[in-house]
């Protein structure tokens, strides 16, 4: 199943990075947020003595869901049947498009509070409701402040992340009355004000909303039990007052038994907000007559995730708990932030995962795989154990098998190469030609420029090694 968009109407990630990287209040705001982040898990993280173990124990865990997610997927669906709920299965986003939308005009509603969930931003559900008549309110601050600000989200955790305190405000200020309760007369950019203006706007919206919208990080195949977790409090708003609870969720959130929940329960939160464990913990399987929403639908997405499933070496991407470790210590990610990756998933996580669920026929999504220095720091921090610099690799081998010209020279270069290696006096031959014209050199050789742009060639030695060893060592020039 697929749902690529091949026309992104975005620039490749090079060109918008080249324009990131000079922006100074961009890049301020990354290394102060990014680093803060980063500082304080690692501390929480290095409380726990079976650290180690537990992201091995989650690396399996995921691994044997995702072997058998065609088994523990109809195990979900009879479970959140039998509590209640309805589920539904979509291909692609236009499916999911399609059943959401369907869902909220049969409840007569034309608005809908939601869960932060990066589900829908994927599959833009904001917009298509919004072509529709139905107005999604976003609910969480971050997300708040890129829906008020017009924006798009930078960071997986805090889609804000690019934002200081002063450009809050003043979104705030300029926007909230447009979408309902307008911000308080005097509002400073002290974050308990912030805070408290957020609240009163969306308070009203919680209490006359009759429909949500929520994501999940985890659903339970032997329960139908579906886990959100959060540190404001909004979604549990959005999860329990509405009549109808809509849930999109990408099939590869499944996990096969209650228990599994134990180890991720202690790696997310440590990972992710640098906490013990979330402050809020939302769970709820079906529908209840005494609590909660009605009517429940769970809307199982797939949007390319079963291409990645066959993927050997890409499918352990699925693995992400969106935790977001993996921006926070990415060099790339601090300096060039959220938006020059052109996808909702930005960072490490979402250079290897965006070109999987899309495809790499678009320049942006070609691109994402040498959005990395591939130093390695993702890896380490991941607590699912995603290698990603071996995905980013593997992706960039498919990249450069698509053929075209430039590929056919390189292929080309290292074929010659490989013969003149091979063959010992063609080497010695051309590394003496090398020295003895070195001066003529050209710094940016014809067709190399995607080398040269950033870095220098490097000069020609005045004689090889090979001769030196010759002449102080007295060895036979054919032997190494």
């Amino acid at each position: 199943m697929s749902g690529r968009h091949v026309d992104l109407g975005m620039p490749s990630f090079p060109t918008a990075a080249r324009d990131a990287v000079h922006d100074e209040t961009l890049r301020a705001n990354l290394r102060h947020a990014t680093h803060t982040i980063r500082d304080k898990r690692a501390r929480a993280v290095a409380e726990l003595d079976d650290w180690a173990q537990l992201r091995e124990a989650g690396r399996q865990i995921k691994d044997r869901a995702l072997r058998h997610l065609d088994r523990h997927l109809e195990e979900l669906e009879r479970a959140v049947t039998a509590a209640g709920g309805t589920v539904h299965w979509a291909e692609d986003a236009a499916d999911a498009h399609r059943i959401v939308t369907e869902l909220v005009r049969a409840t007569g509603e034309t608005e809908v509070v939601k869960v932060k969930s990066m589900a829908t931003q994927e599959i833009g559900l904001n917009e298509a409701l919004a072509a529709e008549g139905i107005t999604a309110y976003e609910t969480d601050l971050a997300e708040l402040i890129v829906q008020l600000g017009h924006d798009r989200p930078s960071h997986i955790l805090v889609p804000a992340i690019h934002r200081n305190r002063a450009e809050i405000r003043q979104i705030f200020a300029d926007e909230m009355a447009r979408w309902g309760r307008p911000a308080p007369d005097g509002l400073t950019d002290a974050p308990a004000d912030l805070a408290e203006a957020a609240r009163l706007h969306l308070r009203e919206k919680f209490l006359r909303a009759k429909v949500g919208i929520s994501g999940a990080n985890f659903m339970v195949a032997e329960t139908g039990t579906l886990v959100v977790v959060e540190s404001e409090g909004n979604g549990r708003m959005c999860l329990t007052l509405p009549e109808t609870l809509i849930s999109v969720v990408g099939v590869e959130k499944t996990v096969p038994t209650w228990r599994d929940l134990e180890v991720f329960l202690q790696t997310l939160p440590r990972s992710s907000t640098a906490e013990r464990m979330n402050p809020y913990t939302s769970m709820w399987t079906g529908t209840s007559d005494a609590d909660g929403p009605r009517a429940f639908h769970l809307v199982l997405l797939d949007n390319g995730r079963t291409a990645a499933l066959a993927d050997d070496v890409g499918r352990q991407a699925l693995r992400c708990i969106r935790c977001s470790a993996c921006l926070n210590v990415c060099p790339v990610y601090e300096r060039a932030g959220g938006h020059a990756y052109g996808s909702v998933y930005p960072g490490p996580i979402g250079a290897i995962l965006s070109p999987q669920l899309r495809g790499t026929a678009s320049a942006v999504d070609a691109s994402l795989p040498y959005a990395s220095s591939l130093c390695g720091a993702c890896y380490e921090v991941c607590p699912v154990a995603i290698d990603i610099p071996e995905v980013l690799v593997h992706l960039r081998t498919r990249v450069a098998g698509r053929g075209g010209a430039g590929h056919r020279v390189e292929k080309a270069t290292i074929k010659t190469a490989g013969w003149v290696l091979d063959h010992p006096g063609v080497l010695a031959a051309a590394q003496r030609a090398a020295a003895r014209t070195r001066r003529l050199h050209p710094r940016r050789p014809p067709g190399a420029g995607a080398w040269t742009n950033r870095r220098e060639l490097p000069q020609a030695p005045r004689e090889s090694f090979r001769d030196w060893w010759r002449k102080n060592r007295g060895t036979d020039e054919g032997r190494t």
